[in-house]
C-alpha cells in the first residue's frame, strides 16, 4: 500500500533527501533513489555546466526517479532552470523564494514541483503557485531557514490544517521515531538532509562528516537573521557572526564578514574554524558515516518498528 508521495514521485519509500549544498551530488542522489527513496541534487553550490554534469551523471547511475533542488535567491537562476528543462529533469524541488515565479515555467514542461516553506502563508501562496506538493520545514533544519523558528512539531499541523496537497515534512527529522510522528502531524512522508550529509556518498569532507558525527547536542545556533537565517555549528566563524550582532553591526559589515566561497570552505573543503558549517539539529542523533542506502533502510525499519508497537 504507497501514499500520495510515493505515488506522486513513484518512490518506494516515502523518504526524500534534501539538497544540501556542497553535499548533494550525483553520487548522493543516485544511491538514495537506488535505495527506493527520491534523491536530489542540490543546485545551490553549483553553476549551470556543473548542474548539468551531475544530472548526466545521476541518470547515467540510476534508472529511478530523482530530481534537483534550486534555491530561488541564488544566482544564475534563469540558467539554472534552462539546464533542469534541456536535461528533462522530472522532479524539481524550489526553495528560499517565490514560488509563483517558477512553478508555471517547470509544470509547463511536465516537471513535477514541491515547494519548501516555513510558515503557513507561504504553503498557501505554494498552493496558489500551482505546486504539485510542500514541504513544512522547521527551524530544527540546517542551512537556510525561516525567519519564524517555529518547531516542525508545531509546523506540521498548522501547515496540514491550511492546505489539503501532499505533505512532506523536514527539520530535526533523522530517525524512523521522528518520522512516524511526522506522520502523525500529518505528514505524508519526510525530507531529511543532516543525515545524508554524513553518508559514505555525500560530496562533503571528511572533516566536516566527522565533525557531524562528534556533534554534541545543543551545538547548532540559528544565526545572521539580519540576513538570511542559517542554522550553523558553532565554530570560529559563527563566533564572529555572533560578535558583530552583538556589536549591532549593519547589514553590509555583516555582508562582508560572510564573504564569498565561505559554505564551501567549510563543507567541501573540510575548514571546520573559519568555514560556514550549516546542519541540522538532527546531527546530534548521527553517531557513524554510512552509505546512504544503510540509512535509508535503517530509517524505515526503525519507522515499522515503532508503528507497531503503538498499535
Amino acid at each position: 500500500m504507497t501514499n500520495r508521495i510515493q505515488d506522486l514521485f513513484k518512490i518506494e519509500y516515502p523518504i526524500v533527501q534534501a539538497g544540501m549544498v556542497w553535499c548533494s551530488g550525483w553520487r548522493l542522489a543516485s544511491a538514495v533513489s537506488n535505495a527506493g527513496g527520491l534523491g536530489l541534487i542540490g543546485a545551490g553550490s553549483m553553476d549551470p555546466e556543473t548542474l548539468r554534469d551531475h544530472i548526466q551523471k545521476c541518470k547515467a547511475a540510476t534508472q529511478r526517479p530523482f530530481g534537483v533542488n534550486v534555491p530561488l535567491l541564488y544566482p544564475e537562476i534563469e540558467k539554472i532552470i534552462r539546464v533542469i528543462v534541456e536535461e528533462r529533469v522530472k522532479i524539481v524541488f524550489t526553495s528560499a523564494g517565490n514560488p509563483a515565479t517558477w512553478t508555471g515555467i517547470l509544470k509547463g514542461k511536465g516537471i513535477t514541483v514541491a515547494h519548501v516553506i516555513s510558515n503557513t502563508k507561504f504553503a498557501r501562496k505554494s498552493v496558489e503557485a500551482g505546486v504539485d506538493a510542500i514541504v513544512a520545514e522547521g527551524f530544527e533544519a540546517g542551512g537556510h531557514n525561516g525567519r519564524e523558528e517555529t518547531t516542525t512539531l508545531c509546523l506540521l499541523p498548522l501547515v496540514r490544517d491550511a492546505v489539503s496537497l501532499p505533505l512532506l515534512a523536514a527539520g530535526g527529522i533523522g530517525t524512523g521515531r521522528a518520522m512516524l510522528a511526522s506522520e502523525a502531524l500529518g505528514a505524508d512522508g519526510v525530507q531529511i538532509g543532516t543525515r545524508f550529509a554524513a553518508s559514505e556518498e555525500s560530496s562533503a569532507h571528511a572533516n566536516f562528516k566527522n565533525r557531524l558525527v562528534n556533534l554534541g547536542e545543543g551545538e547548532t545556533v540559528l544565526t545572521l537573521k539580519q540576513l538570511t537565517p542559517v542554522r550553523l555549528i558553532k565554530n570560529r566563524f559563527y563566533q564572529k557572526i555572533e560578535e558583530a550582532e552583538l556589536q549591532g553591526s549593519s547589514l553590509e559589515d555583516l555582508k562582508r564578514l560572510l564573504g564569498k566561497g565561505r559554505a564551501r570552505q567549510g563543507i567541501f573543503e573540510g575548514e571546520l574554524e573559519d568555514g560556514e558549517l550549516e546542519i541540522g539539529q538532527a546531527a546530534s542523533f548521527v553517531k557513524e558515516i554510512k552509505p546512504a542506502q544503510s540509512i535509508l533502510l535503517e530509517i524505515w525499519s526503525e519507522y515499522q518498528a515503532a508503528k507497531k508497537k503503538l498499535i
